[in-house]
Protein backbone atom coordinates (compact mmCIF):
# COMPACT_ATOMS: atom_id res chain seq x y z
CA UNK A 1 0.00 0.00 0.00
CA UNK A 2 1.57 3.79 -0.51
CA UNK A 3 1.16 6.76 1.29
CA UNK A 4 -0.92 6.55 4.01
CA UNK A 5 -3.93 4.72 3.10
CA UNK A 6 -3.99 2.40 5.80
CA UNK A 7 -6.08 1.75 8.44
CA UNK A 8 -4.48 1.03 12.47
CA UNK A 9 -4.08 -2.07 13.57
CA UNK A 10 -5.83 -2.88 16.90
CA UNK A 11 -4.73 -6.77 17.12
CA UNK A 12 -2.95 -9.29 15.68
CA UNK A 13 -4.40 -12.78 14.38
CA UNK A 14 -2.39 -15.75 15.19
CA UNK A 15 -2.89 -18.16 12.83
CA UNK A 16 -0.18 -21.06 14.24
CA UNK A 17 -0.93 -23.90 12.76
CA UNK A 18 -4.51 -23.28 11.86
CA UNK A 19 -4.25 -24.82 8.74
CA UNK A 20 -3.27 -28.01 10.26
CA UNK A 21 -7.40 -28.21 11.69
CA UNK A 22 -6.95 -32.18 12.48
CA UNK A 23 -3.85 -31.27 14.88
CA UNK A 24 -5.31 -28.90 16.68
CA UNK A 25 -6.47 -31.28 19.87
CA UNK A 26 -3.45 -33.34 19.44
CA UNK A 27 -0.98 -30.27 19.69
CA UNK A 28 -2.93 -28.87 22.62
CA UNK A 29 -2.54 -31.90 24.52
CA UNK A 30 1.27 -32.30 23.75
CA UNK A 31 1.71 -28.83 24.32
CA UNK A 32 0.16 -28.87 27.64
CA UNK A 33 2.05 -32.08 28.39
CA UNK A 34 5.16 -30.66 27.88
CA UNK A 35 4.05 -27.18 29.87
CA UNK A 36 3.44 -28.38 32.85
CA UNK A 37 6.35 -30.81 32.85
CA UNK A 38 8.62 -27.99 32.09
CA UNK A 39 7.21 -25.28 34.87
CA UNK A 40 6.21 -28.05 37.79
CA UNK A 41 10.37 -29.67 36.90
CA UNK A 42 12.14 -26.02 36.74
CA UNK A 43 10.68 -25.09 39.71
CA UNK A 44 11.45 -28.15 41.47
CA UNK A 45 14.80 -28.00 40.13
CA UNK A 46 15.11 -24.63 41.29
CA UNK A 47 13.97 -25.26 44.82
CA UNK A 48 16.18 -28.71 45.42
CA UNK A 49 19.14 -26.36 44.25
CA UNK A 50 18.04 -23.71 46.95
CA UNK A 51 17.71 -26.31 49.65
CA UNK A 52 20.34 -28.70 49.16
CA UNK A 53 23.97 -26.87 50.54
CA UNK A 54 25.59 -29.51 48.19
CA UNK A 55 23.87 -27.83 45.58
CA UNK A 56 25.17 -23.91 46.46
CA UNK A 57 28.36 -24.08 43.71
CA UNK A 58 28.45 -21.51 40.67
CA UNK A 59 27.77 -24.07 38.19
CA UNK A 60 24.43 -24.80 40.20
CA UNK A 61 23.86 -21.34 40.76
CA UNK A 62 23.61 -21.18 37.01
CA UNK A 63 21.44 -23.82 36.42
CA UNK A 64 18.60 -22.39 38.68
CA UNK A 65 19.25 -19.15 36.46
CA UNK A 66 18.79 -21.09 33.42
CA UNK A 67 15.73 -22.97 35.12
CA UNK A 68 14.05 -19.80 35.97
CA UNK A 69 14.75 -18.72 32.32
CA UNK A 70 13.01 -21.62 31.01
CA UNK A 71 9.64 -21.33 32.96
CA UNK A 72 9.22 -17.41 32.02
CA UNK A 73 10.29 -17.96 28.26
CA UNK A 74 7.89 -21.14 28.20
CA UNK A 75 5.18 -19.00 29.98
CA UNK A 76 6.10 -16.17 27.95
CA UNK A 77 4.50 -18.39 24.69
CA UNK A 78 2.40 -21.75 25.84
CA UNK A 79 -0.34 -20.56 27.67
CA UNK A 80 -1.48 -18.41 24.83
CA UNK A 81 -0.78 -20.59 21.99
CA UNK A 82 -3.23 -23.49 24.06
CA UNK A 83 -6.19 -21.26 24.63
CA UNK A 84 -5.60 -20.13 20.82
CA UNK A 85 -5.26 -24.01 19.78
CA UNK A 86 -8.89 -24.69 21.31
CA UNK A 87 -10.55 -20.88 20.59
CA UNK A 88 -11.57 -19.86 16.47
CA UNK A 89 -10.92 -16.52 17.10
CA UNK A 90 -6.80 -16.80 17.60
CA UNK A 91 -6.58 -12.74 18.68
CA UNK A 92 -3.88 -10.85 20.65
CA UNK A 93 -4.33 -7.35 21.24
CA UNK A 94 -1.52 -5.10 19.64
CA UNK A 95 -0.33 -4.21 23.22
CA UNK A 96 -0.01 -7.94 24.37
CA UNK A 97 1.39 -8.52 21.31
CA UNK A 98 5.05 -6.29 21.60
CA UNK A 99 4.34 -7.12 25.60
CA UNK A 100 4.58 -11.11 24.47
CA UNK A 101 7.56 -10.17 21.94
CA UNK A 102 9.53 -8.02 24.88
CA UNK A 103 9.75 -10.68 27.25
CA UNK A 104 9.98 -13.30 24.62
CA UNK A 105 13.25 -11.21 23.08
CA UNK A 106 14.51 -10.76 26.05
CA UNK A 107 14.75 -14.12 27.40
CA UNK A 108 15.85 -15.72 24.60
CA UNK A 109 18.97 -13.41 24.05
CA UNK A 110 19.58 -13.35 28.01
CA UNK A 111 19.46 -17.13 27.61
CA UNK A 112 22.25 -16.86 25.05
CA UNK A 113 24.74 -14.88 27.23
CA UNK A 114 23.51 -17.15 30.04
CA UNK A 115 24.95 -19.87 28.27
CA UNK A 116 28.02 -18.00 27.91
CA UNK A 117 28.37 -17.35 31.37
CA UNK A 118 27.52 -21.37 31.99
CA UNK A 119 31.04 -21.93 29.19
CA UNK A 120 33.30 -19.54 31.28
CA UNK A 121 32.48 -21.50 34.34
CA UNK A 122 33.32 -24.74 32.64
CA UNK A 123 36.35 -22.88 31.52
CA UNK A 124 37.68 -21.72 35.11
CA UNK A 125 36.65 -25.62 36.32
CA UNK A 126 39.10 -27.34 34.08
CA UNK A 127 41.66 -24.99 33.06
CA UNK A 128 41.89 -23.22 36.36
CA UNK A 129 40.67 -25.55 38.81
CA UNK A 130 43.16 -25.10 41.59
CA UNK A 131 42.13 -21.33 41.61
CA UNK A 132 37.79 -21.86 40.92
CA UNK A 133 36.70 -21.03 44.08
CA UNK A 134 38.63 -17.36 44.48
CA UNK A 135 38.14 -16.70 40.36
CA UNK A 136 34.32 -17.65 40.47
CA UNK A 137 33.38 -15.99 44.09
CA UNK A 138 30.16 -15.11 44.87
CA UNK A 139 30.52 -11.84 43.45
CA UNK A 140 31.81 -12.39 40.26
CA UNK A 141 28.71 -15.55 39.48
CA UNK A 142 25.97 -12.58 40.65
CA UNK A 143 27.64 -10.41 38.01
CA UNK A 144 27.85 -12.99 35.49
CA UNK A 145 23.85 -14.03 36.15
CA UNK A 146 22.97 -10.24 36.27
CA UNK A 147 24.65 -9.27 33.13
CA UNK A 148 22.85 -11.39 30.81
CA UNK A 149 19.50 -10.10 31.58
CA UNK A 150 20.49 -6.73 31.61
CA UNK A 151 21.82 -7.21 27.98
CA UNK A 152 18.91 -9.09 26.64
CA UNK A 153 16.37 -6.98 28.15
CA UNK A 154 18.01 -3.57 26.80
CA UNK A 155 18.43 -5.15 23.36
CA UNK A 156 14.99 -6.10 23.29
CA UNK A 157 13.50 -2.70 24.45
CA UNK A 158 15.34 -1.38 21.60
CA UNK A 159 13.90 -3.84 19.03
CA UNK A 160 10.75 -3.13 20.66
CA UNK A 161 10.75 1.00 20.25
CA UNK A 162 11.91 0.52 16.54
CA UNK A 163 9.23 -1.92 15.36
CA UNK A 164 6.38 -0.19 17.65
CA UNK A 165 6.90 3.25 15.15
CA UNK A 166 6.02 1.01 12.02
CA UNK A 167 2.54 0.91 10.35
CA UNK A 168 0.79 -2.46 10.01
CA UNK A 169 -0.91 -3.50 6.63
CA UNK A 170 -2.38 -6.82 8.04
CA UNK A 171 -3.65 -8.27 11.07
CA UNK A 172 -2.05 -12.04 10.20
CA UNK A 173 1.16 -13.65 12.03
CA UNK A 174 1.52 -17.54 10.64
CA UNK A 175 3.27 -18.12 14.14
CA UNK A 176 1.72 -19.53 17.79
CA UNK A 177 3.38 -15.69 19.09
CA UNK A 178 4.48 -12.76 17.89
CA UNK A 179 8.18 -12.45 16.91
CA UNK A 180 10.28 -10.00 14.99
CA UNK A 181 10.09 -10.85 11.38
CA UNK A 182 6.48 -11.62 11.57
CA UNK A 183 5.74 -8.39 12.30
CA UNK A 184 8.38 -6.89 10.05
CA UNK A 185 6.64 -8.79 7.38
CA UNK A 186 3.35 -7.05 8.10
CA UNK A 187 4.62 -3.45 7.81
CA UNK A 188 3.38 -1.00 5.22
CA UNK A 189 6.07 1.61 5.64
CA UNK A 190 9.76 0.91 4.19
CA UNK A 191 10.81 -1.02 7.35
CA UNK A 192 14.59 -0.91 6.10
CA UNK A 193 16.25 0.71 9.02
CA UNK A 194 13.93 -0.68 11.26
CA UNK A 195 15.08 -4.39 10.05
CA UNK A 196 19.18 -2.83 10.05
CA UNK A 197 18.32 -2.75 13.95
CA UNK A 198 17.00 -5.55 14.54
CA UNK A 199 19.45 -7.24 12.54
CA UNK A 200 22.20 -5.88 14.16
CA UNK A 201 20.89 -6.76 17.65
CA UNK A 202 19.97 -10.19 16.74
CA UNK A 203 23.53 -10.44 15.75
CA UNK A 204 25.08 -9.12 18.19
CA UNK A 205 23.89 -11.78 20.43
CA UNK A 206 23.80 -14.81 18.12
CA UNK A 207 27.34 -13.87 17.28
CA UNK A 208 28.84 -12.42 20.85
CA UNK A 209 27.29 -14.77 22.62
CA UNK A 210 28.38 -17.61 20.50
CA UNK A 211 32.19 -16.10 20.37
CA UNK A 212 32.77 -16.76 24.12
CA UNK A 213 31.18 -19.88 23.98
CA UNK A 214 33.61 -21.23 21.04
CA UNK A 215 37.07 -19.12 22.34
CA UNK A 216 36.12 -20.99 25.90
CA UNK A 217 36.06 -24.48 24.56
CA UNK A 218 38.65 -24.09 22.35
CA UNK A 219 41.26 -23.47 25.32
CA UNK A 220 39.11 -25.87 27.27
CA UNK A 221 39.48 -28.87 24.77
CA UNK A 222 43.17 -27.61 24.49
CA UNK A 223 43.07 -28.33 28.39
CA UNK A 224 41.65 -31.79 28.28
CA UNK A 225 44.06 -32.92 25.10
CA UNK A 226 46.54 -31.87 27.94
CA UNK A 227 45.38 -34.78 30.59
CA UNK A 228 47.66 -37.79 30.19
CA UNK A 229 44.87 -40.34 31.54
CA UNK A 230 41.93 -41.52 29.73
CA UNK A 231 39.90 -41.36 32.66
CA UNK A 232 40.71 -37.83 33.26
CA UNK A 233 40.37 -36.60 30.10
CA UNK A 234 36.71 -38.30 29.75
CA UNK A 235 35.84 -37.34 33.51
CA UNK A 236 37.01 -33.53 31.87
CA UNK A 237 35.04 -33.45 29.12
CA UNK A 238 31.97 -35.11 30.71
CA UNK A 239 31.29 -31.80 32.82
CA UNK A 240 30.95 -30.26 29.02
CA UNK A 241 28.54 -32.69 27.52
CA UNK A 242 25.25 -31.31 28.38
CA UNK A 243 25.91 -27.75 28.04
CA UNK A 244 27.28 -28.46 24.26
CA UNK A 245 24.39 -30.64 23.73
CA UNK A 246 21.94 -27.41 25.21
CA UNK A 247 24.20 -25.19 22.79
CA UNK A 248 23.70 -27.03 19.80
CA UNK A 249 20.23 -27.29 19.83
CA UNK A 250 19.47 -23.71 20.95
CA UNK A 251 21.29 -21.84 18.56
CA UNK A 252 20.86 -24.59 16.15
CA UNK A 253 16.89 -23.77 16.02
CA UNK A 254 17.73 -19.96 16.50
CA UNK A 255 20.41 -19.71 13.27
CA UNK A 256 17.81 -21.64 11.59
CA UNK A 257 14.60 -19.36 12.13
CA UNK A 258 15.94 -16.13 11.91
CA UNK A 259 18.82 -16.30 9.45
CA UNK A 260 16.76 -18.13 6.61
CA UNK A 261 17.11 -15.61 3.55
CA UNK A 262 13.48 -15.89 2.70
CA UNK A 263 11.19 -15.65 5.49
CA UNK A 264 8.23 -16.48 3.51
CA UNK A 265 9.68 -19.83 2.14
CA UNK A 266 9.38 -22.90 4.16
CA UNK A 267 6.47 -21.54 6.09
CA UNK A 268 6.13 -24.84 7.94
CA UNK A 269 9.55 -25.55 9.22
CA UNK A 270 9.89 -22.40 10.25
CA UNK A 271 6.85 -22.84 12.10
CA UNK A 272 8.22 -26.14 13.99
CA UNK A 273 11.41 -24.33 14.12
CA UNK A 274 9.97 -21.68 16.85
CA UNK A 275 8.16 -24.94 18.51
CA UNK A 276 11.67 -26.12 19.42
CA UNK A 277 12.97 -23.60 20.74
CA UNK A 278 9.54 -21.94 22.69
CA UNK A 279 8.20 -24.85 24.28
CA UNK A 280 10.65 -27.97 23.86
CA UNK A 281 13.35 -26.96 24.24
CA UNK A 282 12.53 -25.31 28.33
CA UNK A 283 12.01 -29.03 28.95
CA UNK A 284 15.51 -30.19 27.49
CA UNK A 285 16.97 -28.44 30.59
CA UNK A 286 15.58 -30.80 32.76
CA UNK A 287 16.26 -33.93 30.33
CA UNK A 288 19.89 -32.48 29.50
CA UNK A 289 21.26 -31.14 32.80
CA UNK A 290 19.32 -33.04 35.72
CA UNK A 291 18.32 -36.16 34.55
CA UNK A 292 21.30 -37.54 33.52
CA UNK A 293 23.10 -35.45 36.75
CA UNK A 294 23.72 -38.24 39.06
CA UNK A 295 23.72 -35.60 42.18
CA UNK A 296 20.25 -33.95 41.02
CA UNK A 297 18.58 -37.81 40.82
CA UNK A 298 20.29 -39.27 44.26
CA UNK A 299 18.78 -35.38 45.76
CA UNK A 300 16.12 -35.80 44.26
CA UNK A 301 15.50 -39.84 45.08
CA UNK A 302 16.39 -38.38 48.94
CA UNK A 303 13.42 -36.04 48.94
CA UNK A 304 10.74 -37.88 47.62
CA UNK A 305 11.97 -40.66 50.18
CA UNK A 306 11.44 -38.04 53.14
CA UNK A 307 8.27 -36.70 51.74
CA UNK A 308 7.02 -40.31 50.82
CA UNK A 309 8.81 -43.00 53.35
Amino acid sequence: MTGNNFTEVMFFILHGFANHPKLQISLFMMFLFIYLFTVLGNLGLILLIRIDSQFHTPMYFFLSNLAFIDIFYSSTVTPKALVNLQSIQKIISFVGCFVQMYFFVGLMCSECFLLGSMSCDHYVAICNPLLYSVVMSQEVCRWLGVIPYMIGFTNSLVSICVISTLAFCDASINHLFCNTTALLALSCMEALNTEMVTFVLAGFTLLRSLFIITVTYIAIISAILQIWSAAGRQKAFSTCVSHIMRVTVFYGSLLFTYLQLDNTSSLTQAQVASVIYTIVIPVLNLLIYSLRNKDVKNALLKAFQKLFP
